[in-house]
């Protein structure tokens, strides 16, 4: 059997490229088995992609969304890390400098937290993430984060998102928190989901707004 390899789907922006945002999938705490495209994890952000794509058109942004090899995150393997950094890897190749802001859901988030250390990362929207090893301190002074996390999850925790939030905020980091309605898999009130989302990942990226948050913490 071949062995699974990392992709992602490309979406450009009309004029040349200026940002990219990457969206990653969420996943299981340990799998093996290929990612398929049609999995629900990886259906579940494809409105984020297309949305993010139509606002980012006009503003010089092309999106990425990722396919891991694999659909687990596999203890110290971090399986979805090195396919994120291949990612990182191969849109610097494609655009050189231009920065990242990377958008999450569940595992993803966790990668996405994993990824922050990288220089051309300006930030995160991570939406109900699993943070299970004070992943607040991957984060670097200055870079934006935003948590949104449903108030009635029970698959990954709110207040300990919250918890990192505050952590990586006491770090110098633009932070902050917002409670959603529902639960872990954002079917409830998913246009509220996509347009936070959305917005203000594209507010980031887009070259001509660019700037740091002024506050920080968390709002309920």
């Amino acid at each position: 059997m071949d062995q699974p390899r990392a992709g992602f789907d490309l979406l450009m922006p009309d004029d040349p490229v200026a940002a990219i945002v990457l969206v990653l999938a969420g996943g299981k705490p340990e799998s093996r088995a290929r990612s398929r495209p049609w999995q629900l994890s990886n259906l579940r952000m494809r409105p984020f992609t297309r949305r993010l794509a139509k606002q980012g058109r006009s503003r010089s942004i092309a999106v990425a969304q990722l396919r891991y090899r694999m659909r687990g995150w596999n203890g110290v393997e971090q399986s979805p890390v090195a396919d994120g950094l291949w990612a990182l890897q191969q849109l610097r190749e494609h655009f050189g400098s231009a920065p990242v802001v990377v958008l999450g859901h569940s595992m993803g988030g966790r990668t996405a937290a994993h990824l922050a250390a990288r220089p051309e990362v300006l930030g995160v929207v991570a939406l109900a993430p699993w943070w299970p090893e004070q992943e607040g301190r991957a984060f670097r002074t200055g870079q934006q984060l935003l948590v949104l996390h449903g108030a009635a999850d029970r698959w990954t925790d709110p207040e300990e998102s919250a918890r990192q939030v505050r952590l990586a905020a006491e770090h110098g980091v633009a932070a902050r928190w917002r409670a959603m309605p529902g639960g872990h898999f954002m079917l409830r009130s998913p246009r509220l989901w996509q347009r936070e989302a959305v917005r203000t990942a594209i507010s980031w990226a887009d070259p001509s707004q660019r700037r740091m948050a002024p506050n920080a913490g968390q709002e309920n």
